[in-house]
């Protein structure tokens, strides 16, 4: 059975995918962060952002391995790497990339190959596993979503205010909301959850039901 959680940045996608995965025994397979590793690897070579091709001829040659939480690139641990402010303001690039994006689509479903998984990202339900069993869109209000990335990044020493944040996080969900392949939009069948005022049990606990229910009808 496969489980997509698709939702804008900063809704607690990765964390509720996590403990989603544990509570049911499942795989947890974290798609943004491979375009992230891809935006990594480039920003680490000073690729030019405005020759998309190269960008995907790298994607097609890099080496990327998600386990969990753990992924790796050319067998370089870069789980902590990838999510530094540097990386996700270009990381756009790789997922704006159609040729990037057939390439770690097609990587995603080898990842998940027949087992029970629990996938996360922007477009799982509509493009990268449009036959899942169970489409789930995870949201919450801007303000909410930008208290739990400064968390996040304060958490990794990075020295940035709420209003940076947030700010970045609006231009980001336009940008998402807009992109030529694979924006940001639910699946026609997703259920949408909003999480604003909800702990992390309580999210994972309504989940739970959800996935079950749609395990049931198959």
């Amino acid at each position: 059975m496969i489980i997509t959680i698709d939702g804008p940045a900063g809704a607690g996608k990765s964390t509720v995918a996590r403990a989603l995965a544990r509570r049911l025994n499942f795989r947890f397979l974290d798609t943004g962060s491979m375009y992230r590793a891809v935006a990594l690897a480039a920003l680490r070579r000073g690729y030019d952002w405005d020759v998309p091709e190269d960008l995907a001829r790298l994607a097609r040659k890099l080496e990327i391995v998600v386990d969990g939480d753990r992924i790796t690139v050319d067998g370089e641990d870069v789980s902590e790497a990838v999510r530094s402010t540097e990386v996700t303001a270009v990381t756009r690039y790789a997922a704006d990339n159609p040729q990037v994006r057939e390439r770690l689509v097609e990587l995603q479903r080898r990842l998940a190959g027949g087992d029970d998984v629990v996938v996360e990202g922007r477009d799982q339900g509509t493009a990268a596993f449009p036959e899942a069993e169970c489409k789930i869109f995870l949201t919450a209000g801007a303000e909410e979503r930008a208290r739990r990335r400064l968390g996040d990044l304060q958490s990794q020493g990075e020295p940035v205010t709420f209003e940076e944040v947030l700010a970045a996080q609006e231009c980001r969900d336009r940008e998402d909301a807009s992109r030529p392949v694979g924006p940001l939009r639910p699946a026609a069948d997703a259920v949408e959850v909003r999480t604003d005022g909800m702990t992390l049990e309580e999210v994972v606990d309504r989940l739970v039901v959800l996935a079950r229910k749609h395990k049931a009808s198959f």
